[in-house]
């Protein structure tokens, strides 16, 4: 029953997805949407900058300012604002801080290929300069890439790893992939426009995967904060080459060996790790949560509810209250 559930959710995200797509090459698809002048929303936390590579990253922040850092990475196409009802759980835990990767949310657009290798210098710099020691990573989607690859290179520097819906292994091909991927993973690496007329010219990741990737409605203040960071094609480059990073035979060479190289690791590692779930689900399905615990040392395990992909956004209370009960525990006693 459970793998009908996955099944039909992915097919969902797949059919919305691939219809915006074939519209587009048809050519009598919507005109691409311009927001032009979205505001970023309010959010309860002050904006913050630091300058990293020339350029400014930005993060927000709450907690003890003393206290041991809770780094919490985002992925595509998101920014800190997925965190923003998460955060309020985790407070009394140690500081919270969660950064907006460069070219997304409020941080800079520096003229670069936002590659993983581009993306992991600015990440790797920004820990650095704000001088975040002991941490826990709370990662999703390619901010668990970022944050495994992270660990595995400065595991002195991690205190535990919190993973939820994230990339835990390259792909072999791509009908190794889930539902509806391989056909769309083989229109995003195509060469003959359909992939930048349906990212760059529809925004197709915020307006089509992300809303399909949520079980409840999206508020349009809530769809507005996502397109805010993204208002024109020109800004949207750091959207499109996040799924061309994704390794699937071999390729892109580079990141098929950092991301083999940490899934290797993660099953040798004996940092905590606490893996948050979702049923369905997508990256990590709750039908494949009894081979993963086989995987991995020292994981615990916790079931969130309801929720597909982006799962902040539908099991926000949750997922705080699974990590504060976990950063609590023996796993982290002094």
């Amino acid at each position: 029953m459970k793998g009908n559930i996955l099944t039909r959710a992915l097919a969902l995200v797949a059919l919305a997805l691939l219809t915006a797509a074939q519209a587009i090459g048809q050519g009598d698809g919507p005109k691409p949407v311009v927001y032009e002048g979205i505001e970023f929303p309010s959010l309860p936390y002050a904006s913050r900058w630091i300058e990293v590579n020339d350029a400014k990253m930005h993060y927000i922040e709450t907690g003890d300012p003393a206290g041991e850092p809770i780094l919490l990475l985002h992925g595509n196409p998101t920014w800190s604002y997925l965190w923003r009802n998460i955060m309020p759980h985790l407070e009394d835990s140690g500081r919270v801080i969660a950064v907006d990767m460069i070219g997304m949310g409020k941080s800079d657009k520096p003229e670069i290929g936002y590659t993983f290798v581009e993306h992991r210098e600015y990440l790797w710099r920004f820990i650095e300069l704000m001088k975040l020691d002991n941490m826990v990573l709370v990662v999703h989607d390619w901010g668990g890439g970022l944050g495994f690859d992270y660990a595995r290179n400065h595991p002195e520097n991690v205190r535990g790893i919190v993973m939820m819906e994230t990339l835990l292994r390259p792909f072999p091909g791509f009908d190794e992939m889930p539902g509806g991927a391989p056909e769309m993973m083989e229109m995003i690496r195509s060469s003959d426009g359909r992939a930048e007329a349906a990212v760059l010219g529809q925004n197709m990741f915020v307006e089509q995967f992300l809303t399909s990737a949520v079980l409840r409605q999206l508020t349009g203040e809530e769809k507005d904060a996502y397109r805010a960071p993204f208002p024109n094609p020109d800004t949207r480059t750091p959207i499109l080459t996040w799924p061309r990073q994704i390794p699937v035979g071999g390729e892109p060479a580079d990141v098929h060996a950092i991301v083999s190289a940490y899934a290797q690791w993660l099953t040798q590692t004996e940092i905590p790790k606490l893996m948050l779930y979702a049923e369905p689900g997508m990256m990590m399905p709750a039908v494949a949560l009894n081979m993963l615990r086989a995987q991995f040392k020292n994981m615990e395990t916790a079931s969130i509810g309801a929720g597909l992909h982006f799962i902040q956004e539908d099991q926000p209370d949750a997922i705080g209250q699974a990590i504060a009960k976990w950063l609590a525990s023996d796993a982290f006693a002094k």
